[in-house]
């Protein structure tokens, strides 16, 4: 695969990223952003109440940028308030988890490296 857009895309520079959120009503929702070899982008949007359940990811490292919305954020044994502008590392292997307790959405830029393997 070489460096490219997500299908559709006429290049690599995607304006006003935050206005692709989608959200849902009943879990958080995702919008891939930009995909190459090495690099994965995309975004979470979560509905007050909503949340990403513990996980980890095997081989990924992921960041999550807070774009809009406050919410809680867990690493491994760290938690923390989140806002716009933080940045939140979940190195490969690490429990990670986000919940947006309200009362606003909450909308996180995600990007991981390598890709997650596609279907």
């Amino acid at each position: 695969m070489t460096r490219r857009a997500l299908e559709g895309a006429k290049d690599m520079i995607l304006h006003n990223a935050a206005a692709k959120a989608q959200f849902r009503p009943d879990k958080m929702g995702k919008s891939d952003l930009a995909l190459s070899e090495h690099l994965f982008a995309g975004l979470n949007a979560f509905e007050p109440g909503q949340q990403h359940q513990l996980h980890t990811h095997a081989g990924q490292d992921k960041l999550y940028f807070v774009l809009d919305g406050e919410g809680n954020v867990t690493v491994g044994s760290q938690q923390a308030r989140i806002r716009p502008g933080d940045l939140v590392l979940a190195p490969a292997g690490e429990e990670h988890s986000l919940t947006n307790p309200g009362p606003g959405r909450l909308v996180v830029m995600v990007v991981m490296a390598p890709p997650p393997a596609r279907k």
